[in-house]
């Protein structure tokens, strides 16, 4: 399978020319965190599983409407507006103290040290506080832009995040393509007007991801290669997209 691993330049030149590439070319990246550059599910599933028995809810039914969406919105559906937002704060607490496991996803690490700092921005429905130690805890860079849950109104599936992602980056978000693991997220890159590579997760079926719209579906990061292009002013995406 091909991996995101460029170690030289006539390897590189050999992925880029690759025939079974599909080749996208754009002026920047926006990334999902959880599901796509770190793997945070086992701290996700426990955080929330404890939420949910302590009120009586069922975790798996919780965990699956929690994904890819700001914490307060998955809330709001269970309990009252009066204790939602004590409820989110502690769930925010539990989830900043367990880092337990969380690493890298397959080729993040890669791929991310192939791209320009200033081509491409992270966009989460977590808090910045929330975003900031989980990456410092998968040991990914720190992104030179960020757009976190305390950044905007309307979370994913709203276009706001991915729009704003991309104003960061100083282009239309039509400009640029969206990396997500998540119904709501693809939707959300979709809406903004974004091409949007689909990650297969634990969490999401393919076929949401499809019926989502996503442009294309791959299993991780590793998947993809990228290259700035000088004479064009961007970049070229390569993927190996079933």
């Amino acid at each position: 399978m091909f991996r995101a691993v460029l170690p030289g330049q006539g390897e590189l030149k050999k992925t880029l020319l690759s025939s079974d590439m599909i080749r996208i070319e754009c002026l920047g990246v926006l990334f999902d965190l959880d599901g796509v550059l770190i793997d945070s599910n086992p701290a996700v599933d426990r955080v929330w599983t404890d939420w949910a028995i302590e009120h009586g809810f069922d975790p798996v039914e919780v965990i699956r409407r929690a994904h890819g969406r700001p914490s307060m919105t998955t809330i709001l559906e269970y309990v009252s507006e009066e204790i939602a937002g004590r409820e989110n704060r502690e769930l925010e607490r539990r989830e900043i103290a367990d880092i337990e496991g969380i690493v890298p996803m397959p080729g993040a690490l890669n791929l991310l040290n192939t791209i320009p700092a200033e081509r491409w921005a992270i966009v989460t429905s977590g808090t910045y506080d929330l975003a900031t130690t989980r990456i410092k805890a998968a040991g990914l860079p720190t992104p030179k832009n960020l757009i976190t849950s305390s950044d905007i109104i309307h979370g994913k599936p709203n276009p706001e995040p991915y729009i704003k992602g991309a104003a960061l980056l100083g282009f239309p978000a039509s400009d640029c393509v969206v990396v997500e693991d998540a119904g709501a997220g693809v939707r959300a890159g979709k809406a903004a007007g974004a091409r949007v590579i689909g990650v297969r997760g634990p969490t999401e079926s393919e076929e949401t991801l499809k019926a989502a719209g996503a442009d294309w579906i791959v299993d991780s990061c590793a998947d993809v290669a990228a290259k700035p292009n000088a004479a064009q002013n961007n970049l070229v995406l390569l993927i190996r997209a079933e």
